[in-house]
């Protein structure tokens, strides 16, 4: 049983907090932020042990009549990893404290992969991070992009790929502050970031993203175009993508026409927050034509990498050395069928 901080209750953090909160081989020791308002107030409800991460939040805490179980660095010296959940940039900085602390540690995909010197997405190379000291779970679409290029490769498909990401603007509960209204803003540089991105994992890939950012902010969406190795079927690749438990087929001609009715479906199978772990991809819109391949899908771009942060806390911790056991349980747990 291994006690995992979690920094930054935000969300992804809380999310992260929850899913560690269903393990059986891990507990959360707590977890630290600088906020005092009703999303910490939460984290009380669920009777997490909070820490503050400065002195004044501490004081802004007790004042809303938070109990405060101590500072960050006591919730350091009291875990065996942490996950640090904190807003771009930030988790860099924090980084020189888990290194003089001797912490092992898990980024999130907005550091860069330099921070870490390694990035992980469970089903491609889980093995590497065994007993690391550090890893960086990638983005929420870089971690879509492996998934699906992954099971190609396995499959002895993929040549290489060409995407394009439909990125929605901001999170759903700060749309009020920072959404793009009424215009299209395209990602300046080609290839975008999540390419090179999903080389940092699998240096072997070929791919290429172009991105746009839409007013909306259920999810992204991705249309990607793929030279396979061969002609094949559409029943080989759809063969391919079930070989992963990360991409859920989902039909257009069901009624899932959109990311709006995808959530419904989510919220109605009782997901939390409606939360799509999964990738959703289009089995009817899928299409092979020779050794070309055509296929869209959405990504949750608060859900996607929680189940990768499970397996990362693992593979770090050295708790489990088999990703596929890894991967099993941690999808049981978060309800991954």
């Amino acid at each position: 049983m291994k006690n995992i901080a979690v920094i930054g209750y935000g969300v992804i953090g809380k999310r992260v907090a929850d899913a560690i909160n269903k393990q059986d081989d891990m507990k959360l020791s707590g977890v630290c932020d600088i906020i005092s308002d009703w999303r910490i107030q939460n984290a009380v409800r669920k009777e997490y042990d909070i820490y503050a991460a400065t002195t004044e939040a501490a004081e802004n805490m007790k004042a809303e009549g938070i109990t405060v179980k101590g500072d960050m660095q006591l919730l350091l010296e009291k875990s065996d990893l942490v996950v640090d959940c904190t807003p771009k940039k930030i988790a860099a900085q924090n980084v020189i404290i888990y290194k003089a602390q001797n912490i092992k540690f898990i980024l999130q995909g907005g550091e860069k992969h330099e921070t870490t010197g390694h990035s992980f997405s469970a089903e491609n190379n889980y093995q590497s991070a065994l007993n690391l000291e550090a890893t960086r779970v990638v983005s929420c679409n870089t971690t879509s992009i492996l998934r699906t290029l992954t099971t190609l490769k396995k499959a002895g498909l993929l040549e290489y790929a060409r995407g394009t990401l439909l990125r929605r603007a901001t999170d759903p509960w700060e749309s009020h502050l920072g959404g793009i209204m009424n215009t299209m803003v395209p990602e300046r540089d080609i290839p975008s970031h999540q390419g090179p991105d999903a080389k940092s994992v699998d240096p072997d890939l070929d791919v290429i993203t172009v991105a746009v950012k839409v007013p909306e902010t259920l999810s992204h969406m991705h249309y990607w175009n793929v030279k396979l190795k061969k002609h094949t079927t559409k029943t080989e690749v759809l063969k391919a993508f079930k070989t992963s438990s990360r991409i859920k087929l989902i039909q257009y001609d069901q009624g899932l026409v959109s990311n709006n009715t995808i959530k419904e479906m989510f919220l109605d199978m009782g997901r939390p927050w409606g939360d799509m772990y999964e990738v959703a991809l289009w089995e009817d819109m899928l299409k092979v034509v020779g050794d070309e391949l055509f296929y869209a899908y959405v990504v949750d771009n608060q859900a996607i990498v929680i189940p990768e942060t499970i397996d990362a806390i693992r593979a770090l911790t050295g708790i489990e050395t088999d990703a596929q056991k890894s991967i099993i349980k941690t999808n049981l747990s978060l309800g991954i069928i």
